[in-house]
């Protein structure tokens, strides 16, 4: 099972619909309706099959996110594979004390080319693909610890777009895979499908564009508990 933290944020459920696309098992909680104890006592029930855990994108910064910050350090202590997208990559980045800072410029609904090191949730992806941008705050990669790196970078304006884990399987993106702007974000999702064990992540390899797919999770399925 994949646990999703939703934070508040229509792009929440392209994100489910791609993992559910794939065949994985999504549970879907608001960052509000439960809190981050009941997150782990999930991840330690083996009866759960909790495989990964995403933070989805959302308005505000991490302080604002709920049991998102709380939630990274979770899947740092257990090691299970953790994928932050915009808002949950910021918060990946607060919960091991970097800052988060105003960005250059405000991006919102934008295509930058992506540079990147090809690794982890990168791996498979062209040396440089266009990402859709919907922010306006960025991690500031001089307070970034040792223990993250940077893995991907905008070219126009040079902001960081991607941080990993250097031993643990916790990777981010600040670029929205799950926008039809990014052509290439279908295979990030599989990676990290494969990373986690969920799922079948080739249905997704040569996937393109977005999931409003229908017969998917929709927001008036989640409910205080979270849901399938």
């Amino acid at each position: 099972m994949i646990l999703v933290i939703d934070n508040y944020d229509s792009f929440t459920f392209n994100l489910v619909q791609a993992l559910q696309a794939a065949g994985a098992d999504v549970r879907v909680v608001r960052n509000d309706a439960i809190d981050i104890e009941a997150v782990a006592a999930m991840a330690d029930d083996p009866t759960e099959s909790l495989r990964g855990i995403v933070i989805s994108p959302g308005p505000g910064k991490p302080d604002d996110a709920g049991i998102s910050v709380g939630s990274v350090r979770i899947a740092a202590d257990r090691g299970l594979p953790l994928l932050g997208v915009c808002l949950g990559m910021q918060s990946m980045a607060a919960a091991f004390g970097a800052s988060i800072v105003r960005a250059p410029s405000l991006v919102h609904g934008e295509a930058s080319e992506v540079t990147h090191d090809g690794a982890g949730l990168l791996e498979g992806m062209p040396p440089a693909f266009m990402a859709a941008r919907y922010h306006s705050l960025v991690v500031d990669p001089a307070t970034l610890p040792p223990e993250l790196q940077v893995t991907a970078m905008s070219e126009v304006d040079r902001v960081v777009m991607g941080i990993r884990h250097v031993a643990l399987p916790l990777e981010g993106v600040q670029f929205h895979p799950e926008s039809v702007l990014t052509p290439q974000g279908p295979h990030l999702l599989a990676n990290f499908l494969r990373l986690a064990g969920e799922g079948e992540a080739s249905r997704l390899d040569d996937a393109s564009g977005s999931f409003a797919t229908a017969g998917l999770a929709e927001p008036d399925d989640v409910v205080a508990g979270g849901a399938r």
